[in-house]
């Protein structure tokens, strides 16, 4: 059941990823092209969940994912917020 949530969340996340990067063809705006890497690392992270089924001691690599995705939406803030003119 773990393996069909996480697959679910992987389809999501490259969804949600897809629609993000058309919204960046429409207006180049670089907040866009943040999200959506953010969220394609947000779906690797799921799917390597979902491939490798970590025991609970090894886990927390995995979540490192999770992390680099978060920090990607967090520099595209600050990049949106640090440009003049927007």
């Amino acid at each position: 059941m773990e393996q069909f949530l996480w697959g679910a969340l992987t389809m999501a996340c490259f969804t949600a990823a897809l629609l993000l990067l058309r919204f960046w063809r429409l207006t180049r705006d670089r907040l866009f092209l943040f999200f959506a890497l953010g969220f394609c690392v947000f779906a690797a992270n799921w799917m390597a969940l979902a491939i490798v089924n970590p025991v609970t001691e090894s886990r927390h690599y995995i979540f490192l994912l999770r992390l680099a995705a978060f920090l990607l939406i967090i520099l595209g803030i600050i990049d949106k917020n640090r440009r003049r003119g927007f």
